[in-house]
């Protein structure tokens, strides 16, 4: 965020470091819970600049459709590492905890409502809208994501521009490829995108902490309610903060980052589908049918592809 707003700007990029990290980390301790999830809200909205960075490049449309819907898969490391990282995105660890955690919140803050499990009346109306929610969510970063690749591919890599070592870069070398809008639209998105971003990892990690440790949790909570939670909170941001002064190469952590999270989601959806046939659990809301049987179909992909993932680089270091 910090690089995008200097690209657009100038100025110094550090301080611009230190403001966005601040700013994430004390809008979310201090901020009325009610009103910043509307601001998270309006903020996924900025994601649609990279669908807008899109619009205006040129693209080989047919070759983009045929690559899309019929994939070369390779069987090498970097192959399986990178499509291990793409799950990691799309299926991440902490997106189970901050969507049940918000859940769990907004049930604590509203006297009225029950544990669905427990909800006499209403829990089907709730239990929709949580599906649907889910649904459009998941489809419409996927578009996202596609809209991303798609724009890379058509700009940088189609130039031989593959040594990208910041998002800000990526979006300068738009420049004198696909011109000024794209490189504003981009720049735009990674700032937006950052802002959504940030608050979701830090508070994620602070609810996976301090349910794991037993404490009050909750943004909803004033901070004197439930000290230990955002402490964590505020670590989690001042060791992102940190991470900006050091050697580090900022691509290359996402990256790796991503791989970490496919390779940990794995396990965590074998016991997500193991809990979810438990009625203790669920109660009437058991998992049954097709739905199951896909969400064990994808967790054994994911299992395969790290396995895959493993085994190249095994024989790639084989002497």
């Amino acid at each position: 965020m910090a690089d995008a707003v200097k690209l657009l700007v100038g100025g110094p990029g550090i301080l611009y470091v230190v403001l966005f990290g601040g700013i994430s980390v004390l809008a979310q301790i201090f901020f009325n819970y009610e009103s910043y999830v509307a601001v998270l809200k309006w903020l996924s909205l900025s994601l649609f600049a990279y669908v807008i960075a899109l619009a205006v490049i040129h693209v080989p449309w047919t070759e983009a459709a045929k690559g899309l819907l019929i994939p070369t898969v390779r069987w090498s490391p970097a192959f399986l590492t990178t499509l291990v990282a793409i799950l990691g995105t799309t299926i991440s660890p902490y997106l189970f905890v901050w969507q049940s955690s918000q859940e769990a919140e907004a049930q604590r803050i509203d006297g009225n409502k029950k544990p669905l499990k427990d909800q006499r009346s209403g829990a089907k109306q709730e239990f929709w809208r949580i599906s649907l929610d889910t649904r459009v969510g998941m489809a419409l970063s996927n578009v996202i994501a596609i809209a991303i690749i798609i724009t890379t591919a058509a700009t940088l890599h189609a130039q031989g521009k593959t040594d990208i070592e910041s998002s800000a870069q990526a979006a300068e070398a738009l420049k004198p490829i696909a011109g000024p809008l794209a490189e504003l639209v981009f720049a735009l998105g990674i700032i937006g995108t950052g802002l959504l971003a940030v608050p979701v990892l830090a508070g994620s990690i602070a609810y996976a902490v301090g349910e794991g440790c037993r404490w009050k949790v909750g943004l909803g909570r004033k901070p004197k309610e439930a000290v230990a939670f955002y402490a964590v909170l505020g670590l989690s941001g001042l060791c992102g903060i940190g991470l900006n002064f050091t050697a580090l190469d900022p691509i290359k952590a996402l990256y790796w980052s991503a791989v970490v999270n496919g390779v940990l989601a794995a396990p965590v959806m074998v016991m997500l589908m193991m809990l979810v046939r438990r009625t203790k659990v669920m109660g009437k809301f058991v998992v049954e049918g097709p739905l199951y049987w896909l969400g064990w179909a994808s967790t054994l992909a994911m299992g395969f592809c790290i396995i895959g993932m493993a085994a190249t680089m095994f024989m790639s270091s084989a002497p």
